[in-house]
């Protein structure tokens, strides 16, 4: 079952970058943002009375500061990969964001950041990490223009922000649980990308004051599954043997991120699909050989 739904979670991934980037062309980038962490507000509010449970705790106040971070955090990894969304496909943009992801967290891992344990960096993990690298050198292979090179380096940054996030939320869930933390990363991410959109937006702002509303209603549910992923995300995390879980979110992602590619620009090159094989084959590799390693 929770193998079914780790799967599921990473298939819900790839439509939420799909909405959220078809939302940032329809609107803008700077109110995309905003309408995101809006809806994911709204979201988890709801869940809280639902529950009849109070956002604020005793230990809320307790807290390091620097925890509440993961939230400014997720608004720079919406930006980054909305704006690499324009230039790249929805499989090699999950690519991407994975091995930016790996690497970052690869550093966090070697030293002990932000109070994370400490695991160095073997030599082991250089043929999974090569593997890795050389999928996502195949699906940009193709890419020509300034812009598409730049959206590539923003998607991987964006996959190393989003593993920074994590640890930030990780750590906050940790303290004051997983539904208060959810709320307070989307209420650090609402308050960080009002005055983004105030500053570097203004062109967009139009959207608040008139009624012009997207007919695709479904472009504006990112942030619900927003809040979705992270619910199931917790679920799967201590079900599931750390082994399958990294591999059964990507497989999912890639497949649905395959699908995207065919249903938005009706074409699933040969390129990406050897690249995201090759991303698989490389986690995979990391993965096992750090189990075999604790053996």
């Amino acid at each position: 079952m929770y193998y079914l739904i780790a799967l599921f979670t990473g298939v819900l991934i790839t439509v939420m970058v799909a909405f959220n980037g078809t939302l940032t062309g329809t609107h803008g980038l700077y109110a995309a943002t905003v309408i995101i962490h809006s809806v994911g507000l709204i979201v988890i509010t709801a869940l809280l009375v639902f529950k009849r449970e109070s956002p604020f705790s005793r230990e809320s106040g307790t807290v390091p500061l620097h925890l509440y971070l993961g939230g400014a955090v997720g608004v720079i990894s919406v930006l980054l990969t909305n704006f690499a969304f324009a230039s790249l496909s929805v499989s090699a943009l999950l690519a991407m964001g994975l091995f930016g992801q790996t690497l970052s967290g690869i550093v966090i891992d070697n030293y002990g950041l932000f109070g994370m344990a400490k695991h160095p960096f073997g030599r082991h993990k250089w043929a999974g990490l090569t593997l890795m690298l050389l999928g996502v050198g195949i699906m940009a292979a193709d890419l020509t223009g300034r812009a598409a090179v730049v959206a590539a380096v923003l998607a991987v940054s964006s996959g190393a922000s989003i593993s920074l996030g994590r640890v930030f939320n990780a750590r906050l869930a940790e303290n004051i649980g997983t539904r208060r933390g959810i709320f307070f990363n989307y209420v650090i991410g609402l308050v960080v990308s009002i005055p983004l959109l105030i500053l570097l937006g203004r062109q967009e702002a139009g959207i608040y004051f008139s009624n012009v509303v997207s007919p695709q209603f479904y472009i504006y549910l990112g942030g619900f599954i927003g809040v979705c992923v992270i619910l199931l995300d917790n679920k799967t995390a201590v079900r599931l043997p750390a082994f399958y879980l990294p591999l059964l979110l990507f497989i999912g992602q890639v497949s649905a991120g395959l699908v995207a590619d065919w249903v938005i620009e009706q074409a699933i090159t040969p390129q990406n699909i050897l690249g995201g094989v090759l991303v698989a084959l490389g986690l995979g590799l990391n993965v096992w050989l750090e189990r075999y390693k604790k053996r």
